[in-house]
């Protein structure tokens, strides 16, 4: 499995789009996955900025992998892990399986831009924003440190420029680590 790391805005579902259809493999975001739960108090959660509670987002995450799994695929996770519990998770778990984390770095006041062209309801409060990228910030080292210490390759790409040319960074590392 992959795992696509970024600040909302960061291109990891275009991108991890791309990737499924390139690879063959399921594209599973949590944001995705949370949203498609249809739960008003998972709604309310988002829209505010805050994260949904990490046993009901690894509850979900799992069934949507294990689903995965089952049909034989493989998959790329969009924005899961986001903490250290979720992380923990992923290391006591499904570690043996993980390949490869990339991190789409992009400047925050691009960042911006970006959340304001895409619209979604839980995009247009500026502190929310604010608070999700903090959040994500906070976590995304102690993340990684986590799954490096189980063997998983840490990268990061420049998310700047077009769709395509951040498209032609991502497979170049994700080539790499297959090729090893």
């Amino acid at each position: 499995m992959i795992i696509l790391m970024g600040l909302a805005g960061s291109g990891k579902s275009t991108q991890g789009k791309k990737l499924a259809e390139l690879t063959g493999r399921v594209w599973i975001s949590a944001g995705q996955v949370l949203r498609d739960a249809n739960d008003p108090e998972i709604s309310r959660i988002q829209e505010s900025g805050k994260l949904v509670d990490d046993m009901l987002t690894v509850k979900l995450m799992a069934e949507k992998m294990a689903e995965v799994v089952r049909s034989g695929r493989d998959a790329i996770l969009d924005g899961f892990p986001r903490d250290v519990e979720q992380a923990e998770w992923i290391a006591e778990n499904i570690a043996e399986v993980m390949q490869l984390v990339v991190i789409i770095e992009v400047p925050k006041e691009e960042l911006y831009k970006r959340l304001e062209l895409r619209g979604r309801a839980d995009d247009l409060d500026r502190g929310a924003i604010e608070e999700r990228f903090r959040i994500v910030e906070q976590n995304i080292y102690s993340v990684c440190e986590i799954l490096s210490a189980k063997g998983v390759k840490i990268t990061k790409i420049d998310g700047t420029g077009t769709p395509d040319e951040v498209f032609e960074r991502l497979k170049a590392v994700v080539t790499e680590v297959e090729s090893e």
